[in-house]
């Protein structure tokens, strides 16, 4: 099996028009690379009826109901993750429990609100009850604001994962931009963090690092929009690692952090 822990699809009410060539093209390059499971989320209207990192409850559930589609569609390829904006409190709480019950398997965290503010303690204590990993989007090492956004880092991940000792924290694309280096120190004692390997970013040395950090055994590899470089990351992986090693990052890891049963050969 292969697991990609961070893929996106779009719906008809996004920027794209080419949305359903963009989700077919996914499914297609996946199966070029050989990925089995697409662990995806939407994030609500992409930024064309409310903000990408403050959608709307309106836009929420459009979007994940759009994901929920695509799971019936494609039963055996995709699993979703329920897209929440947690300054909608309530809103969040309903909408994870609706979309788990509906076979949802983890909560996707985007920049809405950073990783040490409280207002995450509530949902987070829903995915430990509900035994979901969480997805968290994060800058590598935030050296300002940006506008748009809330945007974390690693060391902001860790402080939330330290709270929350009995949930499963996805550190999104480590490859996505910034200091990987300063997410990596970070994360090197926060055994209930995993570092997600997708993004744009394929730095020599960077693999290596994440190896000698936080070891290879909270490694998940996924590719979130530019499926290529998560390509050219499991190719380097098959030469750096050993059979046994390699499965792990490829889908044993992420079959042990997602409720049993998301897999089928899990």
């Amino acid at each position: 099996m292969l697991i990609d822990v961070h893929a996106h699809f779009y719906h008809d009410r996004t920027p794209r028009a080419d949305w359903r060539e963009r989700n077919a093209s996914r499914l297609s390059a996946g199966d070029r690379i050989g990925v089995t499971h697409h662990v995806a989320s939407i994030l609500g209207s992409w930024g064309l009826t409310s903000p990408t990192y403050f959608p709307s409850p309106r836009d929420l559930e459009y979007g994940n109901d759009a994901l929920l589609a695509l799971v019936r569609q494609h039963p055996d390829r995709i699993r979703g993750y329920v897209t929440v904006n947690p300054n909608y409190a309530a809103h969040a709480r309903a909408e994870i429990g609706r979309c788990l019950d509906a076979g949802m398997v983890g909560i996707k965290l985007a920049a809405s609100r950073r990783a040490t503010d409280p207002l995450l303690d509530p949902i987070c204590e829903l995915a430990r009850e509900r035994g979901v990993p969480v997805l968290q989007h994060v800058w590598q090492h935030r050296r300002r604001d940006w506008p748009g956004q809330e945007a974390s880092d690693g060391t902001e991940l860790a402080t939330l994962a330290a709270r929350h000792p009995g949930v499963r924290f996805i550190l999104a694309h480590i490859g996505g931009g910034g200091d990987w280096q300063h997410s990596l120190a970070a994360l090197r004692t926060a055994s209930n963090v995993y570092v997600d390997l997708s993004g744009s970013g394929v730095d020599g040395g960077m693999l290596e690092a994440c190896l000698e950090s936080v070891g290879v055994e909270r490694l998940l590899w996924g590719t979130d929009l530019t499926m290529e470089t998560g390509w050219a990351k499991l190719r380097y992986l098959t030469h750096l690692l050993s059979p046994a090693q390699l499965e792990l990052v490829k889908w044993k890891n992420a079959a042990r952090i997602f409720p049993r049963g998301a897999f089928p050969a899990d």
